[in-house]
Order: C-alpha cells, then structure tokens, then sequence
C-alpha cells in the first residue's frame, strides 16, 4: 500500500490522493441590477476542444461531450457545434461502459450524439485556427466545419486540457500558444466576422492565456478556471464522494467544467447572466479555507457579463420553470479533489491497485506507473540541471518559477523567444509531458532574462545527451 500526504505538487513517485472533508454548499447569488436582455438575432455558434488524449484524461472528453449535450438542447444545430477530440475514450478497453462517456457518478451517456468533426491526428492547433477563423483552406483532414459566422453572429469557445504559463495542449503537433491565440482572436474581429465572443477554459494556470494580452475592446468575454499561476482541479475522482464507481478507475470531470455545466443542466439560461454563472462557478471552486481551490478569473470586455447566457449557449426547455433567479444553489463540491498534473498518477495506481495479483494487467499497470514516475525524474533533472549550467545556482529552476510578473503583465516579452525556447529543450531533451509543462514558467523568465536559442541548445545537449 502507498501512503499518501498532501502538499500543492506531488513529489517524484508520490501518489497523493487529495481528500478534502468538508462538503461545500455554494451562496445563493444575487441578481444584478442591470441585465442586458439582449434579443438574439444572429446565429449562436459553439467550438468545443478537449487538448488531449489516453484514457486517464478521460475527464477531458466527458466535459466536452457535456458541453456538447447543453448546447444541443439548448437549440443550437450541428453545424453550428464543431467538436475537437481525440475520441479514444468511448470505446477503449478500460472504459467498463463502451460507447457511453458520462461526466459524473451515475450519470447520464454524454457520449451520444456528439458530432466527430475532428478526431485524433485532425485535433491539431492549426486545423483549431483554421476553425476558429473559418478559414476552410487551411483545414487538414476533418469534417470540414468552421465557424463560418456574420457580423451579428455569437460564438462560444470552451476548451479543456492540461495547460501552464502562456500554453495550453493539443494531443498533437504544437502547443496552444497564448499570443497565437489571441492574434487569432484579433483577426477574427478585424474581420468582422461576430458581434460578441465568450470563451471559458478549463486548465491550469489558464489565466495566463489571458493575463495582459486579451484587449478590453474586442467584444470578447473570457473567464478560467484559474489564475495565471494556480492549478485548476480535477473531480468526481476514485474514492471520492459521491463515490465514483471502481471500475472507472479515474476522474470523470474538472471542477471548473462540471460547475458551469451543472449549473447550465439546470437552470433557465434564458434568465441567468454570464455575470452570475460567473459567480456560481467562482463560488464553487474558489471555496475558503481550503488549500486545494482556485480563483476562477474574468478577462477582455466585462459588459459582456450582463449578456443572457443563452444568447451563447441556448437554454433548455425544460428549465422553464426553475430559473437562476428562483433557485440560484449549486450541488456541493467533490470531497476529494485532485491536481491535472498528477490525475494519470492516480489512475495508474487505481489500474495496478484493482489488477489481480500476478495478471498481467498488474504488471502492464505497475510498468506504466514506474515509466511517468521515471519520466517525470528525468523533467526535473534536467530542468533542475539546465537552470544550474545557465546561471550557477542549484535552485535556479525554482527561483525562475517563483518570479511572477504583476497582475495584468503578460508572462513574457518576447513569444518568439519563448517557442524557441520551448522547442529546443524539447528536441534535446524530451516532450514536456503534461507533468513538465509546469516548467513553462522557468522558461519564459529564461526569455525575460535575455536567454538565446543557441544558449538553451548548448545547455539543452549537455544536459540530456546521455
């Protein structure tokens, strides 16, 4: 048996189960005093992104299925809805349900329905811009949908992944980058192709992507599930409570997403503001008191708050009658709350935990433990080693994660610099991994402090060549 104990990030080869006791009831939110009624009379669009793949980010996929399902009952059509992922999870062998995906114990299939616009190799940043901009040319492989909207069009963007400072991911290719996102998001408005943009992300330290670099006069409404240096959390995580059944053997959704999902599941969006579920969600997943929360954040044009989330997302009919203003409660917070980073840890010990002893599902699950605790050693070696060659401190790695820029400055400088440097580690030493990407942060403020390509390269090779 592995013991346990908690901290903010998990050491080498430690399984940390986060087990938080208290249950969380959410404040009832009061009404703004003004709210934009605004009649809709463009077309509502939605693009849906789970960054990632295998079937211990599960929890990926579910959130974006679900979202999936609350727009198409909220009266949007499908070829309004384009839908990125991998769609490796319905149907893979360890999901004891094949073809069916849900997003919390005992829940409802998520999973059906749900268009296959762009799956496995086709969920890749550049087919994501392509989309976004609508931009068919540009499309490799897919459905070929893209947001191909008007001037008095809406459009919302939800993505979930793993992320750190300034990126986010993708199964394959090239990362998200926050200032490719957002010169993305500047062509789209120079081309005068909306009239209001509203994204919510789900990742860690997702308000990086946003923080300093998201202008206020673009219409776009953008909120995180955190701050630009904070994790967000995974939940509905094995022997949690509501129990989550063993056979799952890891998390069925992020908290952020399942807040403002549930939240949708049951209210009348038709009288709820983007404003107010804003503060459901805050008030669910920034709960006081507790080490393992995060502040949900608000960036770009804050009048947008006033806007009916239904003017971007639809409502279901049959919420008619059980609106936001009547009953403005949330279901309690998951007890035990689990780091992104260190979800796939806890589901390859569920996996080598529940195996037979001797099988060789036991061995298969042991050997993939060991090979992400190995991988992850060697990250930080060589982050850790890297930092030492560069400015002759032991902790310099830990000193470069710890500077962080004030509120409202973006991560970095120069981006250039930043993917470049990136890059090159990751030639010489390896991908980051969803683990490593918390060092994005040391690496931008290499950047800040005048590191070049060619220095990182040298230190990179010296560092990982054997």
């Amino acid at each position: 048996m592995i013991k346990t104990r908690m901290m903010n990030n998990w050491g080498c080869g430690a399984l940390i189960f986060l087990t938080l006791s208290c249950m969380i009831n959410v404040e009832s939110v009061r009404p703004l005093e003004a709210m934009h009624l605004n009649d809709h009379h463009g077309k509502r669009w939605g693009v849906l992104v789970a960054g990632s793949s295998g079937y211990e980010n599960y929890r990926h996929q579910a959130d974006v299925c679900h979202a999936y399902q609350v727009l198409k009952k909220g009266g949007l059509n499908d070829e309004n809805i384009i839908v990125f992922m991998y769609d490796d999870i319905a149907f893979h062998a360890s999901n004891p349900t094949p073809g069916v995906i849900i997003n919390k114990p005992r829940g409802d299939d998520v999973y059906y329905g749900v268009p296959k616009d762009y799956t496995g190799d086709d969920v890749n940043v550049d087919n994501f811009y392509a989309v976004l901009l609508g931009n068919k040319s540009a499309l490799t492989g897919g459905s070929g949908k893209v947001v191909d909207s008007g001037p008095n069009d809406s459009i919302f963007l939800y993505y979930v992944d793993h992320g750190s400072s300034g990126i986010l991911g993708m199964p394959n290719g090239e990362y998200v980058y926050a200032k490719d996102l957002i010169n993305v998001l500047k062509k789209k408005h120079a081309a005068k192709t909306y009239k209001s943009m509203v994204i919510y992300v789900e990742a860690c330290e997702s308000g990086s992507i946003f923080e300093g670099l998201l202008p206020k006069n673009i219409n776009i409404y953008a909120t995180t599930a955190s701050n630009a240096v904070e994790n967000s959390w995974a939940a509905y995580c094995p022997r949690d409570h509501p129990s989550v059944p063993s056979e799952y053997e890891t998390c069925l959704g992020d908290l952020y997403s399942i807040s403002w999902l549930e939240d949708s599941d049951k209210h009348d969006l038709s009288k709820e503001t983007l404003e107010q579920q804003y503060e459901v969600v805050r008030r669910r997943t920034g709960f006081d008191n507790l080490q393992y929360s995060s502040h949900v954040m608000k960036y770009g044009n804050a009048s947008r708050g006033n806007d009916l989330v239904s003017s971007y997302i639809g409502t279901n009919p049959a919420n008619d009658n059980y609106t936001f203003l009547h009953d403005s409660s949330s279901p309690p917070t998951p007890a035990r709350l689990v780091s992104p980073r260190d979800a796939d840890l806890l589901h390859f010990w569920q996996k080598y935990h529940n195996a037979p002893a001797g099988s060789h599902d036991k061995l298969e699950a042991k050997k993939r433990l060991m090979d992400e605790i190995s991988y992850r050693k060697h990250v930080e070696y060589s982050i850790n080693h890297i930092g030492m060659l560069l400015f002759g401190n032991s902790n310099s790695s830990s000193i470069l994660l710890d500077t962080v820029r004030p509120p409202g400055q973006p991560l970095v400088d120069d981006w250039d610099c930043f993917k470049m440097l990136v890059t090159t580690y990751e030639k010489y030493c390896g991908s980051l991994s969803k683990y490593g990407m918390k060092y994005t942060r040391a690496i931008a403020n290499m950047c800040n402090v005048g590191v070049t390509m060619e220095k990182m390269a040298a230190v990179s090779i010296q560092t990982c060549s054997n």
